[in-house]
Order: structure tokens, then C-alpha cells, then sequence
């Protein structure tokens, strides 16, 4: 019974330092990107305030932006 219990623990100890390596990780590659210049996340904090339906998309559709190369 107490061998269970060990290997619980153990699992619960390695589990939740995995799932902070992976926070930590994300939280690097939001930080990248913003700096990078490739996400503007700012444009999405404010998708919860300007949320109509006429309101202009946050991203323009792989369509449009095909479009206007191809222009």
C-alpha cells in the first residue's frame, strides 16, 4: 500500500514541474513574439471590449492577404 502512495507522490511532484516547464515556455514564446514583432497581442486584449459584429477583424483572413500580394 505505502509503495502506491510513494509513486502517487512521486507522479504529482514530476507532474507539476512539468506543467510549470510548459507555463514558463509559453509564457517565453508570448514574449517573443510580442518582441519580434510577429503578434501585436495588444490588438487581441482589446477584442473583448470591441466585440460587434461590423467591427473591423483583428487579424485579416490568409485570403486577403494573398490578394493583396497578388495586387
Amino acid at each position: 500500500m505505502e509503495n502506491i502512495r510513494e509513486l502517487q507522490a512521486y507522479a504529482y511532484f514530476f507532474f507539476t514541474v512539468f506543467l510549470t516547464v510548459i507555463l514558463y515556455a509559453y509564457i517565453l514564446h508570448l514574449y517573443r513574439a510580442e518582441k519580434k514583432g510577429t503578434r501585436n497581442y495588444e490588438k487581441y486584449g482589446k477584442l473583448a471590449l470591441d466585440d460587434e459584429l461590423d467591427s473591423a477583424p483583428v487579424e485579416p483572413k490568409e485570403e486577403m492577404k494573398e490578394n493583396k500580394e497578388q495586387s
